[in-house]
This record gives structure tokens, C-alpha cells and sequence, in this order.
């Protein structure tokens, strides 16, 4: 009986937690062929089997923290496919409900005290994080993004027929599996309300992986900073009609302009008067860095939940630059392709709802960061300008600031000057695009 220790999975992890397992009991494992996803502070990780053989045993469920070099699963290496005799896999966790429009920033990977690096072991490597899943006969194919948005929905991934290579199950698969499970509503009737579904019965819903990470972070920062939030309205008709005559240049050169790269560069200048505001707290040392580059986080709604990936030295970069990033690196974040140094080293956050709705938000600080901008829905409002009333683009900023090391004199200044570069947003051109 070959048991299988968790391996090391990254610089100074020293234990995963369980999110779920990806075999079964009794069923056939090839050498590669994943077992089971893994959460740690860095990352999402699959672990993959060392060996080929039928698996004996689980050391642990879905929510369970396992310590690096400790059992994981047994495995008959001395077994062959024709021993396999599958058990009901184990059952993977059901889902939170999907976050709503973040209102905070996700954790960013947080280091932990490395513990005594204990001597390596004869233990594969875990999986890049959120890689594909090796092809493997009798096993539904799928990336642990799209596994993740099967259970996300409830669904039962081994029921979806894939038609990505090798008979993969793609997102759209599932789209497709869920709008053919749609019934059609049965006809109204005036003598009583129907409502499908209900009622019900409760359902405990175990809070793990991602989820319990975001949750631990929030509860940390909300404990440790005061939050307090300053809202202000911006007319943002010249930023829409700038952004609107760049759109094709940007179009032509194969890139998608959105508001943000205005604001990242709009920060920057503002960043200059009030620097304490680009800055990150040391907990340890009761220190605040003020940095000298910009690297600003976007808060990113993904099918696994909030993430914030971070764009890097903002400050040397043009409009269009910004643009192409901001998809690029969103993009891989949600198909989960994106490294663990794309989350590193914010000092900044922006966490915009916009393209859902709301007026505005009071959202939680990415600590160790000192404050995050909430950036709201651009919408038509009725203005007096001059004495008449007219149409007007509006927009509410809503950051938030940690009262700690800025006082509201000083977040009301901020704000007021970054009001004033996105309402004469020309001034950012000579920046270069």
C-alpha cells in the first residue's frame, strides 16, 4: 500500500485545506491523474497522483486542513484497472452563494511565517494553479474553473457531455445542459400562486477554500482598520465623450478601452500630492510604507469568487497600455491561468460595480493597503449648469480610507482632486496614450 503525503505546494505553505476530492473510492488512478483540489493561502491547487493504482482511502473531507507531509490518500500500487471497484465518489462541497457585487477586495496571497522546511520527500509536485486536467480514460475532463462553476449551479459535472478535445466539458457545455433543463412554466392560474421550488428545506452550506479565505480576510481587515467612507458625485460627461472619441484608436490597435485605465492614470497624479494614500500598514512594526510605485488592484468577480489581481508600476504606463492589461490579466484571472505574482505587491485597490448598477458603496480596505476606491454607475441625472438644466453624465466615488493614518480632512482633499482630473479628464493626454 503506497500512502500518499501531501506534498509541498509552494514557498512556505505549510498545510492545504480540502476542497474536494476528484477520485472515488475503489476507482482506478493512473500517474498524473488528479485527486483532489487543495486550497492554500497562495493559491488553488490540484494534486495529482505519484502513482498508478486503485484508491484505499481518504485521509480527510471536503473543509479538513491537511498538513504538508502528512497522509492524503492510500493507493494500491500493486492493482490493476480490473480490480477497481468504485464507491461513490466523494461527495464535493456545495457552494456559497455566489458573492453579489464585491464590495471589498478579495485577499490578496498572504505570505505566512515559512515553518522549518522539513527534509524533502519523494512527493510529485502539485499542479500549476488552475491548470487543465490531464486527459484520462473513464474520467469527465474538466479545468477547475469550469468544475467550479458546475457546482456553482448544482450540477453534476459527470452528467454534461463535453464537446471540447477528448470530450472536455467546457462552460459552455454546462450553459447549454442547464437552458435544455429548463421546463416550461405551467399555465398561471388565479386561484393560487405557484412558486417552483418552495418551499424547502434548509440547507447547511459549508463554508470553504476560497470562500473561508475571502471571509478570514475580510474579518481581518475589518478588525483591524477603522473604515471610515467619503462619497462623492463627479460629472463624468467629458470622461464618457473622451473615452468615446479614443475607443476607435483603441479599437484599431486591437484594444477594449474602459473607464479604468482613465482613473488608474487619473490616481496616479493625485497620488503625487497625497502619497500616504498609496501606501501599506505594517502591523508588526506600527509602520506605514508609502510607496514608491503604483500598483493598483482590481477587484475581480470570478466563477471561484473575488480575487484582485494587481497591475503593476501604473505610474510608467499610457492609457492604451493600461487598457490591454486590465482585460489581459482580468481574463486570465477568470479562467484561472493567472500566476500568484499577479497578486502580489498591491498598494492600491479599485473595486467597481458599475456595470451591475448601484449608486455607491462602502467598501472594505485590501489590507495591508490604507484605502480602496469604490467606482459606481455612470448614469444620466437632471443638472443645473449656468441656471438651466440640462443632461449630465454621474458618477458617485465612494473609497474608503483607514482612519488610522488618514484623517477626513485629508480624504476629502484626495477625493476632491481626483473629482476634479476625472471631470477635465484631457489633462491625463499629455501623459501619452
Amino acid at each position: 500500500m503506497y500512502v500518499f503525503e501531501l506534498p509541498e505546494i509552494g514557498e512556505g505553505v505549510v498545510e492545504g485545506e480540502i476542497v474536494q476530492w476528484l477520485a472515488g473510492i475503489g476507482e482506478f488512478v493512473d500517474v498524473d491523474q488528479p485527486l483532489c483540489e487543495v486550497m492554500t493561502d497562495k493559491a488553488n491547487v490540484e494534486i495529482s497522483s505519484p502513482k498508478a493504482g486503485v484508491v484505499k482511502a481518504f485521509h480527510g473531507e471536503p473543509g479538513d486542513i491537511v498538513a504538508v507531509h502528512t497522509a492524503l490518500v492510500d493507493i494500491d500500487d500493486t492493482a490493476t484497472a480490473g480490480d477497481a471497484k468504485p464507491a461513490a465518489k466523494a461527495a464535493a462541497p456545495k457552494p456559497a452563494p455566489k458573492a453579489a457585487a464585491p464590495k471589498a477586495a478579495a485577499p490578496k496571497p498572504a505570505a505566512k511565517t515559512a515553518a522549518p522546511k522539513a527534509a524533502p520527500k519523494a512527493a510529485p509536485k502539485a499542479a500549476p494553479v488552475q491548470t487543465t486536467a490531464p486527459a484520462v480514460s473513464g474520467k469527465t475532463l474538466a479545468t477547475p474553473a469550469v468544475r467550479s462553476y458546475a457546482r456553482e449551479h448544482g450540477l453534476d459535472i459527470n452528467a454534461v457531455a463535453g464537446s471540447g478535445k477528448d470530450g472536455r466539458v467546457t462552460k459552455g457545455d454546462i450553459d447549454n445542459h442547464l437552458t435544455g433543463a429548463i421546463r416550461a412554466p405551467a399555465a398561471l392560474e388565479f386561484s393560487a400562486v405557484d412558486s417552483p421550488g418552495y418551499p424547502r428545506a434548509d440547507e447547511a452550506v459549508k463554508i470553504i477554500g476560497l470562500r473561508r479565505k475571502i471571509a478570514e480576510k475580510m474579518v481581518e481587515s475589518y478588525r483591524t482598520i477603522p473604515h471610515f467612507t467619503y462619497v462623492e458625485e463627479v460629472d463624468a460627461t467629458r470622461l464618457v465623450g473622451l473615452r468615446g472619441a479614443l475607443k476607435g484608436a483603441a479599437r484599431d490597435k486591437g484594444i477594449s478601452l474602459s473607464y479604468l485605465p482613465f482613473i488608474m492614470k487619473a490616481l496616479v497624479r493625485v497620488f503625487r500630492e497625497f502619497p500616504t494614500v498609496n501606501a501599506n500598514m505594517d502591523e508588526d512594526s506600527f509602520t506605514l510604507n508609502v510607496r514608491g510605485e503604483v500598483n493598483i488592484g482590481i477587484a475581480t468577480d470570478t466563477p471561484q469568487g473575488l480575487y484582485v489581481p494587481v497591475i503593476k508600476n501604473v505610474e510608467s504606463k499610457s492609457l492604451m497600455q493600461l487598457a490591454h492589461e486590465v482585460v489581459e490579466i482580468t481574463e486570465r484571472t477568470r479562467n484561472g491561468t493567472a500566476s500568484i505574482d499577479d497578486f502580489r505587491g498591491g498598494t492600491f485597490t479599485i473595486t467597481s460595480v458599475g456595470n451591475i448598477g448601484g449608486r455607491f458603496a462602502t467598501p472594505i480596505i485590501n489590507h495591508p493597503e490604507v484605502a480602496i476606491l469604490g467606482v459606481n454607475q455612470i448614469h444620466d441625472r437632471p443638472m443645473v449648469i449656468d441656471g438651466e438644466i440640462v443632461a449630465r453624465k454621474m458618477m458617485y466615488l465612494s473609497p474608503s480610507f483607514d482612519h488610522r493614518v488618514l484623517d477626513g480632512a485629508v480624504a476629502a482633499r484626495f477625493v476632491a482632486a481626483l473629482k476634479s482630473v476625472l471631470e477635465t479628464p484631457e489633462v491625463l493626454l499629455v501623459e501619452g496614450l
